[in-house]
């Protein structure tokens, strides 16, 4: 399957946010592997219509908190596509209490998948980005890691945990043509999204100075952009996309 075309992973790929930057990558010629946890069936879905958009694809199953898994993923990166060029990690939960009412496992679960995650799939993705000088590493985070918000305490502490991750990882490979940079999507219109009840949606529609959510593929073209080489001479930046929401 490998072939010149640079190649990325999205973890989370299969839906919302992560679906749309995959088939914005794909769009623009870029080989995908769709990491995903749950739901074979979707991403089996997803990869076929990526190869139909002309580049290669696959979908690789493995859990991010779980370190095993993520090494499966990227030797069958390697063994599908012959190397890694771009790192996207989307894949995240929340899990919503107040912090007087929130267990250590409702913290710790959170802080696993959002956070560790992260860590795992940038470690695993640096030795071969550094041994080929070159390499692409997006971390999405949340509006909420820098606002903060009531009964996301876990989720806030996750997403602002990535955003300092990323400004160090970032300084520690500046010199190595790897760059690695933030998109923090603010209320975005996905699954998640479409479960809030009908009269709090509203009520968070109307706070936002654009006066509505945003659309998962306007994360994807900014993270496009960044994946690309018209991006070369940026790193540790963190991009807000949220209509106004926080500036």
């Amino acid at each position: 399957m490998t072939t010149n075309r640079r190649t990325a992973l999205v973890t989370g790929g299969s839906r919302g946010i992560g679906k749309a930057i995959c088939e914005r990558l794909a769009a623009d010629g870029i080989n995908v592997a769709i990491g995903y946890n749950r739901d074979t069936e979707t991403a089996e879905k997803l990869a076929l219509e990526l190869r139909e958009m002309g580049v290669e694809a696959a979908a690789l199953q493995g859990s991010v908190e779980n370190l095993y898994e993520v090494k499966k993923v990227f030797k069958q990166v390697n063994e599908l596509f012959g190397g890694l060029d771009i790192l996207i990690n989307n894949a995240g939960i929340t899990a919503d209490k107040t912090l007087i009412k929130m267990e250590r496992e409702t913290w710790m679960r959170v802080i696993q998948i959002n956070l560790f995650g992260t860590y795992h799939c940038c470690r695993e993705a640096l030795p071969g980005m550094l041994a080929q000088g070159y390499g692409r590493i997006i971390n999405v985070s949340s509006i909420i890691g820098l606002t903060g918000n009531i009964g996301q305490s876990n989720y806030a502490a996750s997403k602002a945990g990535v955003i300092g991750f990323t400004k160090s990882l970032a300084l520690e490979v500046a010199t190595k043509g790897i760059t690695a940079n933030v998109v923090a999507p603010g209320f975005i219109a996905t699954e998640m999204t479409k479960k809030i009840p009908p009269k709090i949606y509203r009520k968070i529609e109307e706070s936002i100075p654009m006066k509505r959510f945003g659309r998962p593929e306007e994360i994807a073209r900014l993270v496009g952009f960044l994946a690309s080489d018209k991006s070369d001479y940026i790193t540790g930046q963190v991009y807000g996309i949220n209509g106004g929401l926080y500036m």
